[in-house]
């Protein structure tokens, strides 16, 4: 009989991607359960996966809304208890994220095997509280910030999860400077207001010198018109997108990528081998985004400016030096496709159900 396995996720497309990719990888050697709270139902396709509503709400620290909170946690908790022993579940992965709490809860209680995952290199606050009770930690790093030196044994190091579809790209290997260059601008699954603006003005003063065709993630619909317009009469070749789940396909286009640095895009930028300049979410939970991209940049996979040394000028100065002198480009170019040879499905997938039949 198959052990029973309950993936639970929710808020971000950075918990919902890598919580669908893990029941991807183990759907055909355990029975599969899958909750996730309201915010992340909208990632989730309903065709493909059969989903539990567990709504949690968020943390706040107004003393007003407290009462509420204990309120939605308690029926939370048991809600949550109560579906776990009416199923049966032996083993719990968790994604983290404050609606990770009343799952993780229940399991502690029923004894339920707590399995935490954790793809930045800043470890959660809950991961960090429910490591203790926890079988194993499953991370892309093995230097995590924060990290209780005593809980080191539970690091299990994989390479970062991706889906299925993306091992089935062809990946484009040209080491060359192409006109025009192509630009991909995406700020995450819930974008960034700052692309919106400051980066489209970057982009046209880009390409008054070397011409440029562009990939933009906006967020909101409202100036997805005005954008538009300002690239039409700057003749800028532009492609304008809110979310796509399968926008790796469009990854063989692109020559450089500008983007914030969640843990799940920069993980498929660098398995395309697509250099990146990353301007990490200043207002990330520990800065965990910086340190995301730093771990990047330290192997000389990408560049990093702060948001709050943003600069049109220099920016426009060295992505046009990258351009015309592209040997830093290149190299790194290189180095992505040495870092991620290593990453492939039937890889990922073996370590996972090792780490499951072995304890």
């Amino acid at each position: 009989m198959k052990k029973k396995v309950l993936i639970s996720t929710g808020g971000s497309g950075g918990h919902i991607i890598p919580a669908t990719i893990l029941y991807e990888h183990l759907k055909n050697n355990f029975e599969l359960f899958l909750t996730s709270d309201k915010r992340g139902t909208k990632y989730i396709n309903k065709n493909i996966y059969n989903y539990k509503l567990i709504e949690m709400p968020r943390i706040s620290k107004n003393i007003f809304k407290f009462p509420y909170i204990l309120f939605f946690l308690i029926f939370s908790f048991f809600k949550s208890y109560f579906f776990m022993k009416k199923n049966n579940i032996q083993i719990l992965f968790s994604t983290g994220g404050y609606m990770s709490l009343p799952l993780c809860l229940s399991a502690k209680l029923l004894k339920i095997k707590i399995y935490l995952f954790e793809p930045n290199t800043v470890i959660g606050r809950l991961n960090k509280f429910f490591l203790k009770f926890s079988e194993k930690i499953i991370c892309y790093s093995k230097n995590l910030r924060n990290f209780p030196i005593e809980h080191k044994n539970k690091i299990f190091f994989i390479e970062p999860l991706l889906r299925k579809q993306i091992y089935e790209e062809n990946k484009n290997f040209e080491n060359k400077i192409k006109k025009p260059f192509r630009i991909l601008i995406i700020g995450g699954s819930q974008g960034a207001e700052f692309f919106d603006s400051k980066i489209s003005d970057l982009i046209i003063e880009i390409n008054k010198v070397y011409k440029i065709s562009l990939i933009q993630q906006i967020t909101d619909e409202k100036i997805k018109n005005t954008v538009k317009e300002k690239y039409k009469a700057a003749d800028i070749q532009n492609e304008i997108f809110s979310f796509d789940e399968e926008i790796f396909k469009k990854y063989n286009q692109i020559d450089l990528a500008i983007t914030r640095s969640g843990a799940s895009t920069i993980s498929e930028l660098a398995f395309f081998n697509i250099p990146f300049l990353a301007i990490p979410l200043p207002t990330s939970k520990d800065n965990h985004q910086f340190y995301n991209a730093k771990e990047y940049f330290d192997n000389k996979l990408c560049w990093i400016v702060k948001q709050s040394d943003f600069n049109k000028e220099n920016l426009t100065e060295f992505i046009l030096k990258l351009i015309q002198d592209p040997n830093d480009y290149l190299q790194k170019k290189n180095n992505l496709a040495k870092f991620s040879y290593q990453n492939t499905w039937n890889n990922i997938n073996q370590k996972l159900l090792n780490l499951l039949n072995e304890n």
